[in-house]
């Protein structure tokens, strides 16, 4: 889902501080709602979707995972600097 965010946020040329702005909290939340950061609050999280129009659930679960392979693709074609490293994350407890 922070794919789409950030992919959604890019294509309306909407810079993340605006964004943030929209949304009622820091850039440096925002930047971690982006990341997938999973500490972030989850209402902060609804709101920023809503605002760039990314719909967090579907009744078709093969949907969600076809929009982001497209947002994979257009994200590769995007400069290095607007694309964030994957971070592998660990979670065997």
């Amino acid at each position: 889902m922070a794919k789409l965010i950030r992919a959604s946020r890019l294509e309306q040329k909407m810079s993340a501080q605006e964004l943030a702005d929209r949304a009622g909290i820091s850039r440096g939340m925002l930047s971690r709602i982006e990341k997938a950061d999973p500490k972030c609050e989850i209402g902060a999280t609804f709101e920023v979707a809503r605002i760039v129009g990314v719909t967090l659930f579907e009744a078709e679960p093969g949907r969600l995972t076809m929009q982001l392979k497209q947002v994979e693709a257009k994200l590769a074609l995007l400069p290095k600097s607007a694309r964030k490293a994957k971070r592998k994350v660990i979670d065997d407890f």
